[in-house]
C-alpha cells in the first residue's frame, strides 16, 4: 500500500465515530445505517456520510435488500486489520490490564467469524497439546490427528475436507489474552457448531458469546476439567 492511500485508511479508521462502526460490525453482522448511527454517536445523516466513505475506501461493503441497505465488513482482511490496531499498546498508567474490562468479553466473544477470548485460546491450546494442529509462525499446519480431536467435540471430517480457497486455519493473536487463537475455516467451523449445538449464545447487544450450561458441559468433558476450570476460574 502506498504511504498516502494507508494514511486515508489510518484517517478514515481514526475517526471516532467511524471507528465505534467499524467496531460495531467486527462480529461479522451486518447492520442498517441507522443501527451504525447510533453505535457511533451520530446523527442519520452524518452516519450515511461516514459510511459512503468507508464503503470508497474498500472498508465495508453494502447491500439493498427489500428497502434497508446492510453495510458489513468488506473482508475478514479488514477484520484481522482492526483486531491488530486493538492490539497497539497505548499508555494508560491507571490501567495495565489489556483488552476489554468487561468479564464476559474477555471470556468468549465473536472475533468476525470466529471465536475470541479465554475459550478460544483454551480450544486451540488444546489443539495444540492433542499434536491435532501445529503454528508456524503466521502458519498453522493441520496434522494427521486433527480430524479424530475435532470427531469428539462432534464436527465431521468433512466439513475439514469442503473445498475453498480460504486456508483452513491461521493463528489470531487474542486481543484480551495475546496468546493465539484458532481463526480462518476451522476456526469459523467451531464457532459455527459450537452455536449450532447451542453450546454458545449469541447476544444481540455486543460481541458476548454466551456459553449455556450445556455448553459448559461439552466444553468441559472435551477440553478436560483442568483446562476448563482455568477458563472460568481467571474471570472470578
Amino acid at each position: 500500500m502506498e504511504p498516502h492511500a494507508l494514511a486515508r485508511v489510518a484517517a478514515l479508521i481514526g475517526e471516532p465515530a467511524r471507528s465505534a462502526m467499524l467496531l460495531a460490525l467486527l462480529d461479522g453482522r451486518a447492520l442498517t445505517a441507522l443501527e451504525l448511527a447510533r453505535c457511533g454517536g451520530v446523527a442519520a445523516p452524518t452516519a450515511s456520510r461516514h459510511l459512503a466513505q468507508l464503503v470508497e475506501a474498500g472498508l465495508l461493503s453494502v447491500q439493498a435488500q427489500g428497502r434497508h441497505r446492510y453495510h458489513r465488513l468488506a473482508s475478514a482482511d479488514v477484520a484481522r486489520a482492526l483486531e491488530a490496531l486493538m492490539q497497539v499498546p497505548v499508555a494508560r498508567p491507571m490501567s495495565p490490564a489489556t483488552g476489554p474490562r468487561d468479564a464476559a468479553l474477555r471470556l468468549a466473544r465473536r472475533c468476525y467469524d470466529h471465536l475470541g477470548g479465554r475459550l478460544a485460546v483454551a480450544i486451540t491450546e488444546h489443539l495444540l497439546h492433542e499434536r491435532a494442529l501445529e503454528f508456524d509462525g503466521d502458519a498453522a499446519l493441520p496434522l494427521p490427528r486433527l480430524p479424530a480431536v475435532l470427531a469428539r467435540l462432534g464436527l465431521a471430517g468433512a466439513d475439514l475436507a469442503a473445498p475453498g480457497r480460504r486456508v483452513l486455519c491461521r493463528p489470531c493473536l487474542d486481543w484480551s489474552e495475546r496468546r493465539p487463537h484458532a481463526a480462518g475455516r476451522l476456526g469459523a467451523l467451531i464457532c459455527s457448531h459450537c452455536v449450532e449445538a447451542g453450546w454458545l449464545r449469541r447476544s444481540a447487544e455486543s460481541r458476548v458469546m454466551q456459553i449455556t450450561p450445556r455448553g459448559a458441559a461439552a466444553l468441559r468433558d472435551w477440553l478436560g476439567l483442568r483446562a476448563w476450570q482455568q477458563v472460568v476460574d481467571a474471570g472470578r
